[in-house]
């Protein structure tokens, strides 16, 4: 997927595409937050999930 991500961006080395990637510990939080508020939404049966 990085590789991709590269490609499209143009950039010529895949470090300067990674430089990108990494989460500081403040998004992190927040994205894990979020998923979290969207999982709560869900009402699942597990018993009848197949």
């Amino acid at each position: 997927a990085l590789l991709e991500v590269q490609k499209i961006l143009g950039h010529r080395s895949i470090l300067t595409t990674a430089k990108y990637t990494h989460l500081t510990s403040r998004t992190d939080h927040n994205a894990r937050q979020l998923i979290n508020n969207l999982m709560n939404g869900f009402s699942i049966d597990w018993g009848k999930a197949k």
